[in-house]
């Protein structure tokens, strides 16, 4: 007899609020009782691994893993090595360190958050507080992004088709910018300083930490913008999506 478990992981952080926001928005799941789910994270949380999720749910004899990657782009080179080290892949498109898990349990393997209407309500949502005149604004949103070929054009792919379904959520004009290769400052200086929008800088992070509240306003530096740094969680609509991605897993489980 099958028995999935849902498997959520994220990357992880020393800040216990951002591990904490994760932990909230998974508890929140609509789940049959008995279905058992594990928070799972690549780095920095002490015995809560992905291998330490994956020994939980097998010992409670789980035969099917749901795992959701709870990471905001497919062009994240975090996404590629951990389906790699799930199996899911037979080699990654980057070298990486991480050695393949120990598991019995066949694995199904979602998505990352990447774009779709939840996703742009999220962003819309955490901005709106900041907008005062449409008609002569700019919602900028501002990416991890990527220096590796392949994973960038994945990264642009799905943070440029966001910026499309945000547009057509807010009625404001939608633009984006990456971290990585820099771009966030030009961005930011051409739509307010040569087009004469007021700019609102939407982070696409899951929670607070280094990169929202130093790396974006530095790169900012000089410009005028709106910021109130707010990340997507807490969101309800992060377990929304959550919610979707179980009942697409569970549906692939059947093929």
């Amino acid at each position: 007899m099958r028995r999935p478990g849902i498997l959520v992981i994220s990357h992880g952080s020393r800040e216990p609020y951002w591990v904490e926001q994760v932990d909230r928005a998974v508890a929140k799941l609509h789940l049959p009782k008995d279905m058992p789910v594990e928070v799972s994270f690549l780095e920095t949380v002490k015995g809560r691994l992905i291998q330490d999720g994956i020994d939980h749910l097998e010992a409670v004899d789980v035969t099917d893993l749901l795992v959701i990657p709870l990471f905001m782009s497919s062009g994240s080179t975090h996404v590629d090595e951990i389906s790699y080290a799930l199996g899911v892949k037979d080699a990654p498109d980057k070298e990486t360190d991480l050695m393949p898990f120990r598991r019995k349990a066949r694995v199904h393997f979602g998505r990352p958050l990447d774009d779709g209407e939840d996703v742009a309500r999220m962003v819309w949502d955490k901005v709106l507080p900041l907008s005062a005149q449409p008609a002569k604004e700019l919602i900028l949103l501002v990416g991890h992004g990527s220096l590796h070929n392949g994973f960038l054009q994945r990264w642009e792919q799905g943070i440029s088709s966001l910026a499309r379904t945000v547009q057509s959520v807010s009625s404001i004009r939608t633009d984006y910018a990456l971290l990585n290769p820099e771009s966030v400052h030009d961005k930011a200086a051409y739509w307010n300083q040569e087009r004469g929008h007021d700019v609102i800088v939407a982070p696409l992070f899951l929670s607070s930490g280094y990169f929202t509240r130093h790396m974006i306003p530095k790169r900012l530096q000089g410009l005028e913008y709106r910021y109130s740094g707010d990340p997507l969680l807490p969101h309800p609509l992060l377990t929304t999506w959550m919610d979707r991605q179980v009942c697409e897993l569970m549906q692939g489980m059947g093929e």
